[in-house]
């Protein structure tokens, strides 16, 4: 993490937080407090660039996810990869199977560790979902999770520090059942 940090740092604040959006580590749940409280940046303008991060990597994984994964089967240790991935995403998508699109959109706009736009795209093709409605959910999803991140990072960093904890806590109770 102190690599992605210290690549961050060099970067200008606005194109810091849409690069942190569009990584898998950070996302948009940690690019918009790093845009409010680390840059000072207007709400605003972090959840603008923040939403677009995000989205960046989501019509390519979309697109180009079966076809990868199905080549990567073809060498051990790109299909462990793929095969532990897709167990963890229909893991985590339980009620994708059942609510499809909804699904889709509940469980990215649900600000938690693992539920973001890439763990979301990765959902969508494991139940094949099509393109568009995949898109839209996580489109939705993305803007919504924006909207609970950038109103709690308003709040200042002791609400970051305190949504993100009982967040995990939750996560980890939820998990254990």
């Amino acid at each position: 993490m102190s690599e992605i940090t210290a690549f961050l740092k060099n970067l200008p604040p606005e194109v810091a937080v849409v690069v942190a959006a569009s990584l898998p580590v950070l996302e948009l749940r940690g690019a918009i407090p790093l845009g409010v409280l680390y840059y000072d940046l207007p709400v605003w303008k972090v959840f603008l660039l923040a939403v677009v991060g995000n989205l960046i990597p989501v019509p390519f994984l979309l697109l180009l996810l079966r076809p990868v994964s199905r080549l990567a089967h073809r060498w051990g240790p790109t299909k462990r990869f793929f095969v532990w991935l897709y167990e963890r995403a229909r893991k985590k998508g339980v009620s994708v199977e059942r609510l499809e699109a909804l699904g889709v959109f509940l469980f990215v706009a649900v600000p938690v560790p693992g539920t973001g736009a890439w763990m979301g795209s990765v959902v969508a093709e494991v139940f094949g979902l099509p393109f568009r409605t995949a898109f839209v959910s996580i489109l939705l999803g993305v803007i919504t999770a924006g909207v609970v991140v950038s109103f709690v990072s308003r709040m200042g960093l002791w609400a970051v520090a305190a949504f993100f904890a009982a967040l995990f806590v939750s996560s980890y109770l939820f998990a254990r059942r």
